[in-house]
């Protein structure tokens, strides 16, 4: 598992710079984004298969759930339900997670973005869900266009979501320590008078 220090590291570097310091892949479609614009989250992902519009295995996936999890739930993209709402938050909040990411709505989303829970989703509903179907806790799904495996570290903020692979977490991070310290070095070139026409090379 990464330690606490790289994950806060992952977060501080964001979303994009590591989906680009990995070799441009990870990242989930734009049409998942935070609540709150400035939420931010790096942990890893305890995964759900979720049936539509059926929250029943949210409520057990979130006893199997550890401090500092993501809850990573393939809800198919169905936009007309929220299967997560204030409840669930204050739920999670409790036990310590690091946030959400759910392929498709939420509801109550108010007290969701007062209680400061991290959460990512395609957007609200106001309609609620049914407590029958059986789905699946920490198997590998397709979220967002990205296969995503339990304990797959997780960073979103507001520019968007990207998974990395867990046996990746130690190079993907060194990938974007470099990318940062080069992208801080073109800033200063630039402050000195130079353009990122010259800086990249393209004038050539």
């Amino acid at each position: 598992m990464p330690t606490v220090e790289q994950l806060t590291r992952l977060k501080e570097l964001g979303a994009a710079t590591v989906y680009e310091a990995q070799g441009a892949f990870g990242a989930f479609d734009n049409g998942m984004k935070p609540l709150n614009p400035e939420s931010r989250i790096a942990g890893p992902a305890i995964t759900v298969d979720l049936r539509p519009a059926d929250n029943f295995t949210i409520h057990f996936a979130l006893e199997m759930a550890k401090p500092g999890d993501v809850l990573v739930i393939d809800a198919k993209g169905f936009m007309e339900a929220g299967p997560w709402g204030d409840i669930l938050t204050l739920q999670a909040m409790k036990m310590g997670l690091a946030g959400l990411v759910i392929d498709g709505c939420v509801r109550d989303g108010n007290d969701v973005l007062k209680s400061g829970f991290p959460v990512f989703c395609r957007g609200l509903s106001i309609k609620g869900t049914e407590k029958k179907a059986m789905g699946k806790i920490n198997v590998p799904i397709v979220i967002g266009g990205v296969c995503v495996s339990p304990g797959d570290i997780i960073v979103g903020d507001r520019d968007g979501i990207v998974s990395v692979p867990k046996d990746t977490v130690a190079s993907a991070l060194a990938a974007s320590e470099v990318r940062e310290r080069l992208e801080d070095e073109m800033r200063s070139a630039i402050q000195s008078g130079g353009t990122t026409a010259q800086l990249l090379g393209l004038s050539r």
